[in-house]
């Protein structure tokens, strides 16, 4: 707990005091931001775990600093009035993974606070792995196209024409699927160029 930066943006400063204060004695490593363009500030100069944000903050739109967060993958929890459900809505729309209604304490900020950071980290799992998947299915696809455009060019067996891929990837110490990558752009470039003249007589 005691590496976690937390960020508070709150331009109401008794609460704001408040807050820091007791989550520094729960063992928080906090920063405070009274108002928007500070808090655009310090989210470019430092990166922080978590960012506690007031609905309504002077000097910036109400989803300026929201949209820098969620732009940056910075998790972020809204501070808000009663009434403000539409507002809400779109900080949750715009990636809030949270929100505390005022007025609020420190003994029910602290439980909101390890939520959002267990949510975090499993929201960056699932993407991770949602970005793994698809970078291996796509060099299956162009592990695929490569082979079949090596079996039609030298009359190979797909077998043969995987182990000459491989062989190929294994001498350019390369990947093997950066080299059928590489192969099937070469490919789409070269039937570009033979496609250009056809498509000119046929406009």
């Amino acid at each position: 707990m005691c590496n976690t930066k937390i960020l508070i943006v709150d331009n109401d400063r008794p609460l704001l005091t408040s807050l820091s204060d007791g989550l520094e004695k729960a063992g928080y490593a906090t920063t405070s931001a009274a108002g928007g363009r500070e808090a655009l500030d310090m989210i470019e100069k430092e990166d922080f775990d978590l960012v506690i944000l007031d609905i309504h903050i002077p000097d910036v739109p109400d989803t300026g600093v929201s949209a820098a967060l969620n732009a940056r993958g910075t998790p972020f929890l809204v501070l808000t009035a009663r009434g403000d459900t539409e507002l809400v809505e779109s900080m949750v729309a715009n990636g809030a993974i949270g929100y505390l209604i005022k007025p609020v304490g420190v003994e029910q900020i602290v439980p909101a606070i390890e939520a959002a950071l267990n949510l975090s980290k499993e929201i960056k799992r699932l993407r991770e792995n949602e970005q793994h998947l698809r970078y291996a299915l796509e060099g299956d696809r162009n592990t695929s196209k490569a082979v079949g455009i090596l079996m039609e060019r030298y009359r190979l067996t797909g077998e043969d024409a995987f182990q000459m891929l491989r062989m190929y990837a294994r001498s350019q110490r390369r990947k093997l699927v950066e080299v059928a990558c590489e192969l099937v752009n070469a490919a789409n470039i070269l039937n570009d160029a033979a496609l250009n003249p056809v498509l000119k007589q046929h406009p």
